[in-house]
């Protein structure tokens, strides 16, 4: 029986990153978990797809938008199972064990990690509690706390819109509209980069993001955001 996860993950210009986040999946291969790696990448013009493809990964090339890159990876995937990643996103040890004992339950839906920033301090803590928070309270989880999902249940809610920006809001809000359990937290983490956070400023950061939610929710267009988010 081959094994049943195809991890995704959408690229550009992330060197400097993927090989962490390749590192930390290898005990997914050692679990049996992984099938494939599927990487779709938006242009890089660093090593980015040449570290791919010295992993292993089945490397899928196109325009840089994050909706389109992953709805181009998924197509190529196999597994009855899908584990959305970001470059910058690297799952905690022990991540396999918990994975598959969330497989093993009946009828197991899709699910998240819950969100830690590799950075120290309390506003890290503070802003990754939030996002905790509201992927709990609202199911309402972003792409940097990953996503494992049934194939079926990403094909049957339509997938990923080719977007550049909210395409992990637009897909989270199709499963939670069709059938199936709601979203689970898992008990392991994603420990995500701070760089941008750092880069912004912590409250800054979070507060356009919240800004770039309640817009997105009220029927901005995403294109419009994604060039007033990344201004």
């Amino acid at each position: 029986m081959p094994a049943p996860i195809s991890v995704i993950i959408p690229t550009l210009d992330a060197a400097d990153e993927l090989p962490g986040c390749l590192a930390a999946l290898t005990e997914g291969l050692v679990a049996g978990l992984i099938r494939e790696l599927v990487v779709s990448d938006g242009g890089s013009t660093d090593a980015t797809c040449r570290l791919a493809e010295a992993a292993g990964a089945v490397v899928v090339t196109g325009s840089p938008s994050r909706g389109g890159q992953l709805r181009r990876g998924v197509a190529e995937a196999r597994g009855a199972w899908l584990l959305i990643l970001h470059a910058d996103t690297q799952l905690s040890p022990g991540w396999a064990a918990t994975v598959a004992a969330h497989l093993e339950r009946e009828g197991a839906g899709p699910a998240y990690f819950r969100l830690r920033f590799r950075a120290r301090g309390l506003r890290p803590a503070l802003v990754a509690g939030w996002a905790n928070l509201r992927a709990g309270l609202f199911g309402l989880p972003y792409g940097d706390q990953g996503l494992l999902l049934r194939r079926a249940d990403y094909d049957r809610s339509g997938g990923y819109r080719d977007q550049p920006l909210m395409e992990d809001v637009a897909l989270v809000w199709a499963l939670a509209r069709g059938p199936g359990q709601p979203l689970a937290a898992l008990p392991a983490q994603a420990l995500t980069s701070a760089a941008r956070y750092q880069q912004s400023g912590w409250l800054r950061r979070g507060a356009r993001n919240l800004w770039t939610l309640l817009r997105y929710a009220m029927g901005a267009d995403p294109s419009a955001l994604a060039a007033r988010y990344r201004r």
